[in-house]
């Protein structure tokens, strides 16, 4: 119990920076990046979480970007290919892909929900989402 006190009594003494946001993302209006690949982004100043869906037989090629990345699996399962390794992960599996890292996913006869979690927000995905400017900031702020 000690721990736990511990852990939710951290104080920073830093002011707040904004409100929280509750969204339903089951709401959002999907983007289809290609066809069977369809995102839900939820967007922070700092933070984006993105609800990717594959349907089966899609293939999200290799591609690599600035962004760290964490993916977790939350229904099916999909192969996912890391820096030239290539695993089937499922439901309950994680992967980690640090900036700059050739990455890619597919699925095969089975479809696959995904929790990516990126810091700082996908620049390539505010790009399709509208929210950056002329001058490369986002717009949304």
């Amino acid at each position: 119990m000690a721990d736990a006190d511990r852990y939710f009594a951290q104080q920073s003494g830093a002011r707040p920076e904004g409100e929280g946001t509750f969204v339903n993302w089951g709401g959002l209006d999907p983007i289809e990046v290609v066809p069977g690949l369809r995102f839900q982004p939820v967007l922070g100043d700092r933070l984006m979480v993105n609800i990717v869906s594959f349907a089966p037989n899609t293939v999200a090629p290799v591609h690599w970007h600035d962004e760290e990345q964490i993916s977790f699996v939350i229904e099916g399962e999909f192969e996912f290919e890391v820096g030239g390794q290539k695993q089937t992960v499922t439901k309950g599996g994680a992967v980690h892909i640090p900036p700059n890292v050739p990455h890619g996913a597919r699925t095969y006869d089975k479809s696959c929900v995904q929790v990516d979690v990126f810091n700082p927000p996908r620049k390539g995905l505010l790009e399709l989402m509208g929210l950056i400017g002329a001058d490369g900031e986002r717009t949304d702020r």
